[in-house]
């Protein structure tokens, strides 16, 4: 199985407790800060405007992070989803 990538920005104050929860469950994971470069940030534009995953987020005028990206296409949004 292919490591998750978790869209995140580091401004977001979302991030550092989903962080900290992935870090206590050991999961690990690749980083695409999307404050950080264009590469990162047009990545997540581009999944975020295809993945129907994003459509609530949008729809409430969420940017949709941080998001744990799995390869089968699933996505982790919340910290209380994660196992």
């Amino acid at each position: 199985m292919t490591t998750p990538i978790l869209y995140f920005s580091d401004k977001c104050p979302d991030t550092a407790p989903f962080v900290a929860k992935l870090k206590a469950l050991q999961i690990d994971y690749l980083e695409a800060n999307i404050s950080e470069n264009m590469p990162n940030l047009k990545a997540f534009l581009a999944l975020r405007d295809n993945h129907s995953a994003f459509a609530e987020r949008k729809a409430k005028g969420y940017i949709g992070i941080p998001a744990l990206v799995y390869e089968d296409g699933r996505i982790v949004f919340d910290v209380g989803e994660l196992k």
